[in-house]
């Protein structure tokens, strides 16, 4: 199998998929996949502990693979695509573990569709260096659907991926499933970011920017299929560390490119879809994208 980007989530799943036994092969640029050839993928987690495994590395997917975790974030996607030739692929499985809500259109253009699912992952993992890997979260949980994918790949998966370590669970509607992540994602990543905060003090200090912003999500999330309900998100979010950071926050602070239209863009194509508004929203992302612009 092979890992597109051994990221914070890249770097996660490849190393405990080796370590559950699997060939995993990273792709990623010269410097960091000469990184993970040497000292392969150093892991260290609260609830899989602290290991080091070997990995093969790659710049380019040369031979098929029975997986392709596409695991980059959505600035960096049209470029990473390109180490993954559809024709070096074969009859693999793709799962984009991506943010957002529009990306399986273009996969399935690129690939068979009937080789792309639709995935989410929620959990709190970043990369501190090449191939050093800190998980931070209690939970790593993956769920996967697929309209255009038989049922039985997507249950072989989900079986491999909970013999590795992850909470792993089959839906039946990968709209409802891209979406029930983004509810809760947006409002977190967009709040965060904006106010440099924890999700502890948005909670706190924010409160009443973020109840709005949960109803005005919601309502968009329902027009587009899923049984959004502002009050289980915000059961989520609170149950949430108070110190947990969104990976948006983390990449301002780091100066590097936010995933500001797989996030916030998502809502508002959705929103203008569906004859929704959704002021909030428009407002925060266009305040990030002019700081953005100014940095």
């Amino acid at each position: 199998m092979a890992v597109l980007g051994p990221g914070g989530v890249g770097g996660l799943v490849g190393a405990l998929l080796a370590r559950a036994g699997h060939r995993v092969v990273c792709l990623a640029g010269a410097e960091t996949a000469g990184t993970l050839r040497k000292d392969g993928l150093h892991v260290t987690s609260g609830r899989f502990g602290a290991f080091r495994v070997p990995v093969e590395a790659d710049t380019e997917l040369r031979e098929p693979a029975g997986l392709l975790f596409v695991t980059v974030k959505e600035t960096a996607l049209a470029d990473a695509l390109e180490r993954v030739p559809a024709a070096a692929l074969g009859g693999g499985l793709v799962l984009p573990l991506l943010n957002g809500a529009d990306h399986l259109g273009p996969l399935r253009e690129r690939y068979p569709a009937e080789q792309v699912a639709a995935a989410t992952i929620r959990v709190e993992s970043t990369r501190v260096a090449p191939g050093r890997i800190e998980h931070t979260s209690p939970f790593a949980g993956i769920e996967l659907a697929g309209r255009t994918v038989p049922r039985e790949r997507l249950d072989h998966t989900a079986a491999l991926l909970r013999e590795a370590g992850f909470g792993a669970t089959v839906r039946d509607d990968e709209t409802a499933l891209l979406w029930d992540k983004l509810v809760f994602l947006a409002p977190m990543a967009l709040l965060t970011t904006r106010y440099g905060a924890t999700v502890g003090a948005v909670r706190e200090q924010r409160r009443p920017e973020l109840l709005a912003l949960l109803d005005e999500i919601a309502a968009v999330a329902r027009a587009a299929g899923a049984a959004a309900e502002p009050g289980e998100v915000l059961g989520f979010l609170e149950g949430a560390p108070g110190s947990m950071k969104s990976s948006m926050q983390r990449d301002a602070e780091a100066g590097r490119p936010l995933e500001l239209d797989a996030i916030g863009g998502s809502v508002l194509r959705a929103a203008e879809r569906h004859g929704l508004p959704a002021p909030l929203t428009a407002e925060i992302v266009a305040e990030l994208r002019a700081r953005t612009a100014r940095s």
